[in-house]
């Protein structure tokens, strides 16, 4: 009983801001453009650095969860190749929607209540490490005609870079800018939960055939080898729980984006994020009840 009050307690925060998105857009439909570019030029790049720059987050005590999450993101994608080839899905609209998860706009803020301030910055370096290779390899898979360098160098990968950097030499701004920019990143995490109940009211009947496969296979998929990767690289019990957290996630939103400047099957691609995004009320509570201490 303690374990399902603890996962309620993370997962209704959420969804409920998720579900006040998704009923403003239903009698608003707002124009989300300028919103989107504010959260992800200014609102995501701060927080992110903040995170890995700031001095609680110890860069060497992260190293083989930062492997864990790269060797999880490689074999989802070889796991997701054999999965199109027996559907007969093309590869480069599937590949990247299992392998990529939404660790930003719904990862980073169910590790913050799951795990609390303390272990946030391990979310965030995955975060981190999940958005470098999906804009390098990722958008290579997408399209053959992807400029893996203009990707790399957008704000957010900018920010990564500094971030680690920062952790590295212990070089940062003064103080009173970092409350600053903290604050201003931390108001990204409520901010993305909104936009993603905005996205789910886009999210149509015919759509969910069309969607299914990748809407299930990434969560599946990724708990399936999250479980005994932890274990394999015997992380430690607040690394390990990040590890199946982020495994149980559901497709990111960025790669519709790219499937959309690419011409890569968007619609599909759409629907397969949206109803995974939708999924996530089942699958999300499966690992955290695999993940919490007790669970």
């Amino acid at each position: 009983m303690d374990i399902a009050l603890r996962i309620a307690q993370v997962i209704v925060p959420v969804f409920f801001i998720v579900a006040l998105g998704f009923a403003y857009a239903r009698r608003v439909r707002p124009d989300m453009t300028s919103f989107n570019r504010i959260v992800l030029d200014l609102l995501s790049p701060l927080l992110v650095y903040t995170a890995l720059a700031g001095k609680e987050f110890r860069l060497q005590d992260h190293g083989p969860l930062l492997l864990a999450g790269a060797v999880l993101i490689l074999a989802s994608g070889a796991a997701a190749w054999a999965v199109s080839r027996a559907t007969n899905v093309h590869p480069r609209s599937l590949v990247p929607v299992v392998m990529f998860n939404n660790c930003g706009n719904m990862g980073l803020p169910l590790a913050l209540l799951a795990f609390g301030p303390a272990q946030f910055g391990a979310a965030v370096a995955l975060f981190s490490i999940s958005n470098l290779i999906h804009f390098s390899l990722g958008a290579r898979i997408t399209s053959a005609h992807a400029r893996t360098r203009d990707l790399l160098l957008s704000p957010l990968m900018v920010s990564a870079a500094l971030g680690f950097a920062s952790a590295a030499t212990g070089l940062r701004p003064p103080d009173m800018l970092m409350t600053g920019m903290k604050l201003m990143g931390e108001a990204m995490l409520p901010l993305m939960l909104f936009a993603l109940g905005v996205r789910l009211t886009t999210l149509k009947p015919e759509d969910l055939p069309r969607g299914m496969l990748g809407a299930a296979a990434r969560p599946l998929i990724g708990l399936l080898l999250a479980v005994p990767l932890a274990w394999a690289l015997d992380l430690g019990p607040g690394a390990k729980a990040q590890l199946i957290l982020f495994g149980a996630l559901p497709p990111a939103v960025m790669q519709f984006l790219l499937a959309e400047r690419y011409g890569q099957e968007p619609e599909r691609v759409a629907a397969m994020i949206l109803l995974g995004n939708a999924l996530a009320i089942v699958f999300v509570p499966i690992g955290l009840a695999i993940a919490l201490p007790g669970g």
